[in-house]
């Protein structure tokens, strides 16, 4: 598929999605997974309460205003080398504002780690517009089995840094997504829908591997 840079509509909703420099792993650590984790929910708000170093856990969402943000978080998973999230954009050019201030704040953060220079991630992040509810549902089932299709775990509720848990869980502390406009299922359906779908995933991941 090709992807074109393009203005992003208001009140759309996106799968915004980049990866590092030639597959290099950027998240080695928990600590690393975290502190991605913690820069994606302290960004999406257009003017923080505070410095990002003075930041101590995640916004309830619920309470956030929409005119007060850049994007919502809809859906996302934290991968190796690669990160996946579902958006809405709130004001014009939101996204591509959000994706600029986390991306450039891991790059920081992980070059002062590491002592290197240079870029860390692979050109401009790409994304799609999400047109209809089936295919936001399956494409919410497709990032949230990322971490299963890539044999890091068996079960996705085994991997930490994904909304997978807030999905499956009817109550959820610290709630970083607000999905529930967009989805009918209820946590036990969910959670079939998703886990009935592993072994199809990583066969076509397989034979994608064969393939390129």
């Amino acid at each position: 598929m090709p992807y074109r840079k393009e203005e992003l509509a208001i009140n759309e909703i996106y799968h915004v999605f980049t990866k590092s420099i030639a597959g290099y792993k950027i998240f080695t650590s928990k600590f690393d997974y975290q502190r991605m984790l913690n820069t994606i929910i302290f960004y999406q708000i257009s003017t923080p309460p505070c410095r990002f170093s003075f930041y101590k856990g995640p916004y309830c969402n619920a309470g956030l205003q929409r005119d007060k943000k850049l994007i919502t978080i809809i859906a996302y998973c934290i991968m190796p080398t690669h990160l996946h999230l579902i958006l809405r954009q709130e004001c014009p050019e939101g996204i591509s504002k959000y994706m600029n201030l986390i991306l450039k704040s891991y790059s920081k953060y992980f070059n002062l780690k590491h002592k290197r220079k240079g870029p860390l991630w692979e050109g401009r992040f790409k994304n799609v517009r999400v047109k209809n509810d089936e295919q936001f549902i399956h494409l919410t089932r497709y990032i949230h089995l990322n971490p299963v299709t890539s044999f890091l775990v068996n079960n996705p509720k085994d991997w930490k840094y994904s909304s997978y848990s807030e999905y499956t869980s009817i109550s959820h502390q610290n709630k970083i997504c607000d999905f529930s406009d967009y989805i009918s299922m209820s946590p036990s359906t969910y959670r079939k829908f998703v886990k009935d779908n592993i072994g199809y995933q990583r066969s076509l991941a397989k034979l994608k591997d064969v393939l390129l």
